[in-house]
C-alpha cells in the first residue's frame, strides 16, 4: 500500500491523500470501516435511499429526457488515458492555484442551491469541509444559509460567489456587497438558469422548495434589500413564509428574465468597483463565441459547463464545448469546468483537454444528504486519494504536466456507453 513513513512525503505542499486508502485498509482491524462506498452508482442510490422523495427529485432530475446529462458521461469515455511508465512520481503534488490561491487540488465545490433540503446543516458542513481540505467552494444565491454564516463556517478557506442576477439593480449591488463583505474575493455569473429547466419530476409532484417549506432562505431574510421589499410589498416573511419565498424566487433568482452582454459588464463593473480588482467569471459557457466574447471584454475566467444537463435536454456535452472553447482562447482566460464529473479520471481528462480548474455537485450533495458533514468529507476525500493514486500510476508529477499529450481520443461519436444508473 503506501508507506505511512515515505520520506518524499514531507517534500509535498499537500498531504498524500492516497493514505486515505491505506487507513481505510488498516482500520478493519480495529472494526472501523469507511462510511460507504464511493463507486458513485452506490453514493446515488444510498443517497436515494436517504433523501425524501422531494429531495432525491430535486438533486437527480435532468432537463427533459436527460440526453445531456448521458452526453456529458459519454463525453469522457471516449478520451483515455496514456498512462507514462518509470516516471519518479515518488516526489509528486495534488496543488495548483486559482485566482491567487494556493489550493490542495484542481478539484472545487460548485454551487448548488438550498442544501437545507439534504441535511440540516446544508451550506454550513460543505463549507466546514472545503476549507478543512484547502478546496475552493462556491457559495449559490440560492442558498440556504445566510451569506455572512456561510463564509464564517468557511473560516479561512478560499471562496467565490455565485450570483444568480436581479433585474432589481439595488438588489444585485447588496448581494455583491455581502458576498464580498463576508470573504468571497471571486464572483461567478451564471448565464443558463433565467428559469430553471423543464425536469419532469419536479413538475409533476410540484417540488419547489421556494414555494413550500424552505421558503426564501437565511440568505434573502439577511438581506437588507429584500427586507424592505417584503415591507414594501406588505408580506410577513414570519405569517407568509411561502409569499417571501415567492417572491424571493419569482423576482431574484428564477426570475424568467434574461440578461444580456450589456449587463454583464454592467455587472462585472459593480463587482470589480466593491472588491477591488477581485476576479469576475461567467458560468455557463458553451459557445466558442461566447468564450471569445469574454476575452474581448475583459472577464477574468469562464466556466464551461451546461448545468450538468439540467437546463437545456439535448444539448452539447460539456466536455466537447470545452475542447472547442481551449482550442479557440487558449491562455486568454481561465478556464474553469463542470458537468457529470463522477471521479478522478474525469477530473484527469478535464484538465488534459485544457481546464486549469474542476467542479464537483452532485457527489458532494449525495454525501451530505447520507452522512452531513462527514459525508462530505469521506466523498471529497476519497476523489482526493484516486486522484493521487492516479496520478502516481498513470506517472505524472504534477498538475501542470497533465495535458493534451497525457490522453487518446476517439472519434466523437453516440451511443459510446450505455446508461449507468443515471450517473
Amino acid at each position: 500500500m503506501s508507506d505511512p513513513k515515505n520520506p518524499n512525503i514531507k517534500a509535498r505542499t499537500t498531504p498524500q491523500w492516497s493514505l486515505y486508502r491505506r487507513d481505510a485498509f488498516w482500520n478493519t482491524n480495529n472494526g472501523e470501516y469507511p462510511l460507504f462506498n464511493t463507486d458513485p452508482a452506490e453514493i446515488e442510490k444510498l443517497a436515494k435511499e436517504k433523501l425524501s422523495l422531494a429531495g432525491w427529485y430535486y438533486s437527480s432530475c435532468n432537463a427533459g429526457l436527460s440526453w445531456t446529462h448521458l452526453a456529458n458521461r459519454q463525453a469522457f469515455y471516449r478520451h483515455r488515458i496514456i498512462p507514462r511508465t518509470l516516471v519518479d512520481t515518488n516526489i509528486r503534488d495534488t496543488a495548483t492555484e486559482i485566482f491567487g490561491h494556493k489550493v490542495s487540488a484542481p478539484l472545487g465545490f460548485a454551487p448548488i442551491g438550498i442544501n437545507r433540503i439534504y441535511h440540516p446543516t446544508g451550506e454550513l458542513s460543505v463549507a466546514k469541509v472545503a476549507e478543512e481540505l484547502n478546496l475552493p467552494y462556491c457559495l449559490s444565491s440560492a442558498g440556504s444559509y445566510s451569506i455572512e454564516d456561510v463564509g464564517k463556517a468557511n473560516g479561512n478557506g478560499p471562496r467565490f460567489f455565485q450570483l444568480y442576477q436581479s433585474h432589481d439593480d439595488e438588489q444585485c449591488i447588496s448581494m455583491l456587497q455581502r458576498a464580498w463583505d463576508s470573504g468571497f474575493d471571486a464572483c461567478m455569473l451564471t448565464t443558463d438558469t433565467w428559469s430553471l429547466g423543464w425536469r419532469h419530476n419536479d413538475v409533476f409532484t410540484g417540488n419547489y422548495a421556494f414555494y413550500h417549506d424552505h421558503g426564501a432562505g437565511d440568505i434573502a431574510l439577511n438581506d437588507p434589500v429584500f427586507l424592505k421589499r417584503l415591507e414594501e410589498a406588505g408580506i410577513d416573511p414570519k405569517k407568509n413564509p411561502k409569499e417571501a419565498g415567492a417572491k424571493w424566487i419569482d423576482e431574484n433568482i428564477w426570475h424568467g428574465r434574461a440578461h444580456t452582454w450589456e449587463k454583464v459588464q454592467w455587472t462585472m463593473q459593480q463587482w470589480k468597483r466593491i472588491s477591488g480588482g477581485r476576479p469576475f467569471c461567467l458560468k455557463g459557457i458553451q459557445s466558442v463565441e461566447a468564450a471569445q466574447k469574454c476575452v474581448e471584454m475583459g472577464i477574468d475566467g469562464i466556466v464551461v459547463t451546461n448545468h450538468a444537463g439540467r437546463q437545456v435536454d439535448g444539448a452539447i456535452a460539456s466536455l466537447d464545448a470545452l475542447e472547442k472553447i481551449v482550442d479557440a482562447v487558449d491562455d486568454k482566460i481561465y478556464v474553469m469546468f463542470d458537468s457529470g464529473v463522477r471521479s478522478a479520471a474525469d477530473i484527469f481528462k478535464a484538465i488534459a483537454l485544457g481546464a486549469k480548474f474542476v467542479f464537483i455537485g452532485r457527489m458532494w450533495i449525495w454525501g451530505l444528504s447520507i452522512a452531513g458533514k462527514h459525508g462530505v468529507r469521506h466523498v471529497l476525500k476519497s476523489l482526493l486519494a484516486e486522484f493521487d493514486i492516479l496520478m502516481e500510476e498513470a506517472g505524472f508529477q504534477s498538475i501542470d504536466q497533465i495535458n493534451r499529450s497525457a490522453i487518446d481520443s476517439l472519434p466523437n461519436s453516440s451511443n459510446l456507453i450505455a446508461e449507468r444508473s443515471g450517473i
